[in-house]
């Protein structure tokens, strides 16, 4: 495995050559900053989502994921370094894939246990993909999810597991204080989940794998992130709260959970 220092160094220099190149063929007009990492534009999201070898199965679970809209919210964008934790088989991970081309890298990780215990083969053949060459497999305990060279990441994304880290008995204050240490200042933290009733708390993520949104709120928190922004396009207000959201139990009702988007942000120095 290739380190990420050496490896984004090669990057970066590769995206600050094309970016003079850029300039070049332009005449030299415009400000165009050498190097720097933008968020895909509109165009090239849909783009990304009409690739011809993306999946039928990814594209049905588009209809309840929004992928268009998360992908927005999250700005990613081509040579970002980016993580998917608690990855499940693969799905938001190929997206982040697509979206930071093969200039970015995307760690993907699952814990060793649950890998072992259901989600190997999908996890494989997810990442045996060519599109998903720039991922990087990890498999890590939530405890310390990611490796060593995973730094200076642009953002982390955990997309409907929080509330599993919860209830596999993970250590949330080390797991949040990991992701802080491994984003750079201004790098974003997003969390997706579904909702439970406030005064549930944590006691829905087994029997309705839901958890509250404030716990989720005041423990990322506690690691020194700050809530920049939310989004509603996964909210369902009609959504009573009382009904189990696992894939396998919500059968045809799932993703029609009322679902928060919450974006943390690790604060720059002053």
């Amino acid at each position: 495995m290739v380190g990420a220092t050496p490896m984004r160094f090669i990057q970066t220099f590769s995206l600050l050559a094309s970016s003079l190149s850029l300039v070049v063929a332009c005449g030299g007009g415009g400000a165009v900053s050498a190097g720097a990492l933008t968020p895909l534009t509109p165009v090239q999201t849909s783009a990304l989502l009409a690739a011809a070898d993306r999946t039928e199965a990814d594209r049905k679970v588009d209809g309840v994921r929004h992928p268009d809209q998360l992908l927005a919210f999250l700005s990613v964008g081509p040579g970002m370094h980016v993580a998917d934790l608690g990855a499940g088989g693969g799905y938001t991970t190929e997206l982040l894939a697509r979206a930071v081309g093969p200039s970015g890298a995307v760690y993907s990780q699952n814990d060793p246990d649950l890998l072992k215990r259901f989600l190997d083969k999908p996890f494989t053949e997810r990442l045996a993909r060519p599109i998903n060459k720039n991922v990087v497999r990890v498999e890590r305990t939530f405890d310390d999810p990611l490796p060593p060279d995973a730094q200076n990441l642009d953002v982390v994304v955990m997309y409907i597991f929080y509330h599993d880290v919860v209830w596999i008995g993970a250590d949330r204050d080390k797991m949040n204080k990991a992701i802080f240490a491994a984003l750079k200042p201004g790098g974003a933290y997003v969390v997706v989940d579904a909702s439970a009733n406030a005064a549930d708390g944590i006691g829905a993520v087994k029997t309705l794998h839901r958890i509250d949104e404030g716990v989720v709120r005041a423990e990322v928190a506690k690691a020194g992130f700050v809530l920049a922004d939310t989004a509603d396009f996964l909210r369902n207000p009609s959504d009573a709260r009382d009904w189990n959201s696992s894939p396998r139990a919500a059968a045809d009702r799932l993703g029609t959970e009322d679902r928060f988007v919450l974006k943390f942000v690790k604060p720059r120095s002053p």
